[in-house]
């Protein structure tokens, strides 16, 4: 009793402490953000370096420190991964298209893991006649194996025929019964094909006093009970994941979540450690073993997850960009989150969790919801908040990599940001709830990148209304050095000068992933995969639309300036003000000219796009 009041008096500090430095942090950066004070500014104040721009300079330093670090210790690593850890690799499916999901299992089939110790679990997302090319190419792949292959009519969540059925009489319908499969605590009836489950808080007296109830009157033994219904399916389809080593079942459409929870939940207990993956998931032969190895190295450590790259970064523009900005959010934002032990996403594609922490939390993970509404989305970063919520470190490590397939299309890319950004602020509010529980960096980081969108929106509104054009283009000359600056040091710790394309990324931020995060806030509690299949055509443009009214703000703060400018001799350009607009518009369009004409002749030219778009029908 003392020991459980002792930990909850430290907890009870550690969160109070915790909200004070969240506090302070937030305290500060509003601070120096607000009050402008310039740090270095020239003689006519028209260039100026202020607190704020410093405090983000230092962030970016830090972050990249820790980042290096953790590498560092990821070489360093020499443990052998035991191999005695059975594992399950579980893939969602949806829609695939044939030629990415034909590299995902046969990537999957050469992975360098014991066969007895590797089960192989595909859930396809649908059950139609159009989602069984998936599962004709499982069996396929894995002729040689030990295949399991089930058509399931539901999933676990949608055969409702009836949750329960209220009988007069518990004599009478145990009388009409033909069968019954017993396990503690519950019995099963089944009857004319359908499997009933019978609970009633009379079973103990029932079994311990049979013949004492027997010579009763048959008219005092009136008791109502409940029978619940469920699916006699299940236990088929989990019958068939527990005993064969390759397993595709197709179900009902329900979302990623419903795929991932049938999984999970028809595993059980029988593996040490699960996987995730996607369908359009192309794995390193050494993924799987790079991650146990993480796992064997701690017992804290809960989940794990690897570096994502890009499977089609030659597709387009937006892909290529894509290809950059994955592998920094990967190996230096994550990298830094892992040396604290806290990092915020185990991405979908390459993780692996302990299983047996995993069924701990299943039930309320999937039965997530917010401002009333069932989370269908966000599945794995709300995966991993569940494993940081309990106190479990999580982890990131380089050496086990894989290959994804991203939007090649603006329109795809921009849904895809958009059910991103959802689900990063709705685990924003839950995830802060556990961050007494791990090391300061997570609330200092989660408090930093929270805030950012709000004060980068505020900054350019408030200079493309400033009335002066300096003013609008020295926003768009800092956002510049400071992407430039950050592709510098990517370009040193990947070895790899191509990552000086990625300052090219921030006007896709800006101009796009920017407004559409306040989209994102305003439809938060708005549920669907949010990227649809590879053999479908994106037909959700509503997302055009905060991009819409951005625009037109930026275009009415131009305009404003403009016309200011002309009428209101206060606002006039002075000669030195002059000079830096005409030096600093010609730097600004020459740099944007030589690095788009350098991306197409050291990028564009040299990478093989694909030929054709590739119909599951076998239309191009």
């Amino acid at each position: 009793m003392a020991n459980a009041q002792r930990k909850t008096w430290i907890s009870t500090i550690r969160r109070i402490l915790t909200f004070l430095f969240a506090s302070l942090v937030l305290a500060g950066v509003t601070w120096a953000f607000v009050d402008s004070i310039p740090l270095a500014t020239d003689e006519y104040r028209i260039l100026a370096f202020g607190l704020y721009g410093a405090f983000l300079s230092i962030h970016l330093i830090i972050q990249s420190f820790f980042a290096f670090l953790e590498h560092k210790k990821m070489k360093r690593n020499n443990q052998v991964c035991s191999y005695t850890k059975s594992v399950a690799l579980t893939i969602s499916a949806y829609q695939e298209d044939p030629v990415y999901l034909r590299e995902c299992l046969e990537s999957i089939k050469n992975a360098h893991y014991p066969p007895d110790k590797l089960k192989i679990i595909m859930i396809i997302d649908g059950n139609s006649a159009d989602d069984q090319y998936m599962m004709d190419m499982f069996k396929e792949v894995f002729a040689d194996e030990d295949v399991g292959t089930f058509c399931w009519e539901n999933n676990y969540h949608s055969w409702k025929p009836g949750n329960a059925i209220r009988s007069p009489s518990f004599a009478g319908t145990m009388g009409n019964s033909s069968e019954f499969r017993q396990r503690p605590d519950t019995i099963y009836e089944e009857t004319d094909g359908q499997v009933f489950q019978v609970s009633t808080t009379y079973d103990n007296m029932i079994r311990g006093n049979q013949e004492q109830l027997e010579d009763l009157p048959e008219a005092n033994f009136e008791l109502e009970y409940e029978i619940e219904v469920g699916d006699p399916i299940i236990y088929e389809v989990e019958h068939i994941i527990k005993t064969k080593r390759c397993v595709c079942i197709m179900q009902k459409w329900g979302g990623k979540r419903e795929v991932m929870y049938t999984a999970f939940k028809a595993l059980g207990d029988s593996v040490d450690y699960v996987q995730v993956c996607d369908s359009d998931t192309k794995l390193d032969p050494l993924a799987t073993v790079e991650l146990v190895r993480v796992l064997e190295s701690n017992d804290r450590y809960g989940a794990v997850g690897g570096d994502v790259r890009i499977l089609n970064l030659s597709d387009s523009y937006i892909s290529f960009m894509s290809s950059l900005r994955y592998w920094i959010a990967f190996n230096v934002e994550r990298a830094c989150q892992s040396y604290f032990d806290c990092v915020s996403c185990i991405s979908g594609p390459l993780g692996l969790y302990r299983n047996d922490l995993l069924q701990t939390f299943l039930e309320s993970w999937y039965n997530q919801k917010f401002l009333g509404t069932h989370c269908t989305f966000g599945d794995d970063r709300h995966l991993t908040n569940r494993m940081l919520s309990i106190g479990y470190a999580t982890k990131y490590t380089a050496r086990s990599k894989c290959y994804s397939e991203t939007p090649a299309q603006f329109l795809r890319w921009l849904n895809q940001q958009t059910r991103w950004t959802k689900s990063y602020f709705r685990e924003w509010l839950y995830n802060a709830l556990w961050w007494h529980k791990h090391h300061l960096w997570m609330t200092y980081e989660s408090v930093i990148a929270g805030i950012f969108p709000f004060f980068v929106t505020a900054t350019v509104i408030r200079l493309f209304f400033s009335c002066h054009l300096w003013d609008i283009l020295w926003v768009l000359i800092c956002i510049q050095l400071i992407a430039t600056v950050k592709a510098l040091y990517a370009c040193f710790l990947r070895g790899n000068l191509i990552m000086i394309f990625m300052s090219l990324y921030a006007v896709m931020y800006m101009s796009g992933l920017l407004p559409a995060k306040y989209f994102a806030i305003l439809t938060m509690n708005k549920s669907s995969w949010g990227t649809s299949g590879r053999k479908k055509i994106v037909g959700n443009y509503i997302p055009l639309l905060p991009l819409s009214i951005w625009w037109v703000i930026l275009f009415a703060g131009l305009l404003y300036t403009v016309i200011k400018m002309s009428l209101c001799t206060s606002c006039r350009l002075i000669d030195p003000e002059k000079v830096y607009l005409i030096y600093g518009s010609g730097a600004y369009v020459f740099y944007w000219v030589f690095m788009v004409s350098l991306y197409w002749l050291c990028v564009k030219r040299c990478c093989r796009k694909r030929a054709s778009y590739y119909d599951v029908q076998g239309q191009t």
